[in-house]
């Protein structure tokens, strides 16, 4: 008798596989948005991945660390990397601590437009799954 190969969730054909459904990154966090089955009708004008994006949406503060980011590692060599914090120093003075994780997602964001790359250890990561000290280096 053959047996029936279930995957990891326990039902057959749950598991494995690349999703065939698009996604698209959030225009605050820059993180990445996965399809949903509630958004298929108004998969076109969804733009933010959380309520709390929507609310925050992208700040003045906001594009001055993207363009602090760009003219930081257009300040060095090619292959030079820059870490956020140095955005955030160079954008919020004493206060940098605070604009942390929006220098990160300055990052995502312009990882996303193609600008920048995120790194880790010299590798090339994934900006929405990242955690821990990242490097942001031109593409």
């Amino acid at each position: 008798m053959a047996r029936q190969l279930t995957g990891s969730r326990g039902r057959r054909g749950r598991t494995g596989g690349a999703s065939t459904h698009p996604s698209k990154t959030c225009a605050s966090c820059g993180r990445t948005i996965e399809w949903r089955k509630k958004w298929e009708r108004d998969w076109d004008q969804v733009r933010y991945c959380s309520d709390g994006c929507r609310r925050r949406g992208v700040s003045s503060k906001d594009e001055e660390l993207e363009r602090t980011i760009l003219t930081l590692l257009d300040a060095r060599a090619r292959d030079a990397t820059i870490c956020p914090s140095e955005a955030a120093r160079a954008v919020g003075g004493d206060d940098w601590r605070d604009l942390m994780e929006p220098a990160r997602a300055a990052a995502r964001r312009l990882v996303d437009r193609g600008d920048v790359q995120i790194t880790q250890r010299g590798q090339v990561v994934d900006p929405s799954t990242a955690r821990g000290p990242i490097r942001i280096r031109r593409t």
